[in-house]
């Protein structure tokens, strides 16, 4: 089963320094048929203008997964961890027993990110960041995982839960596949840039797939294309 959730049907609200898109149910956007695709509990699509951002606020037992499609975002927490994570690159907060953490766009232009909510399989774990830079070129063609729980994905940065989050990028004409371990596992797909074809449903930039059921999924460019995948428990 494949269903296509267009941009244009998503949740959220422009604040002026936030202009905010909700795959999933957040703040004050509230849809019963979508709080949640299994373990995956929060997809937004957010451009912060420059100069602004989150001010310091708390989190707990939850895995954070940030990544910026333009821009750059700057990083502080409760633990004394600081960094910027620049267009292409991922970082995770796991959120663990709590933390307190700032995301702010201190670059001249916007940011444009996902921010990815994934529910974790153990709660009460001291809390961590990381950020890593990922090549495009490494993820040309194929889905490279970018955060994972699984063990095999050693060059992704690590999350808490049984999940993974993927990165591809395709040029017009090409192709990539993935293959789920199990039909119950629930995918959530979305473009970043470009447009696709996945098994005849059309997917332009920003819109949403969620898939179960499957036991692999061929995705076409129609443009040139960077894709965001989760795999995650259902």
């Amino acid at each position: 089963m494949i269903e296509r959730r267009g941009f244009e049907t998503l949740g959220g609200a422009n604040h002026g320094w936030l202009d905010a898109r909700h795959h999933f149910a957040f703040g004050e956007y509230h849809d019963p048929r979508r709080v949640q695709w299994g373990a995956l509990r929060v997809w937004n699509d957010d451009t912060i203008q420059p100069g602004t951002g989150f001010p310091p606020h708390p989190h707990a037992n939850m895995e954070i997964i940030t990544f910026v499609r333009e821009g750059a975002i700057t990083h502080r927490d409760s633990l004394g961890n600081q960094g910027r994570t620049a267009a292409g690159d991922v970082q995770v907060m796991s959120a663990g027993a709590g933390i307190r953490h700032s995301e702010y766009n201190l670059d001249p232009g916007i940011t444009r990110i996902f921010q990815i909510w994934i529910l974790p399989d153990r709660e009460g774990e001291p809390p961590c960041w990381g950020t890593k830079p990922f090549a495009q070129a490494g993820r040309s063609g194929r889905f490279v995982a970018l955060a994972s729980g699984s063990a095999g994905d050693g060059d992704a940065l690590p999350i808490r839960a049984n999940a993974r989050v993927l990165g591809a990028t395709l040029t017009a004409g090409t192709s990539a596949e993935y293959e789920f371990s199990d039909p119950t596992r629930h995918g959530y797909l979305v473009p970043a840039t470009g447009r696709v074809d996945l098994h005849g449903i059309v997917l332009n930039a920003g819109d949403g797939a969620a898939i179960t059921g499957e036991t692999r999924i061929r995705i076409t460019a129609l443009a040139d294309s960077e894709l965001v995948l989760v795999d995650a428990a259902a």
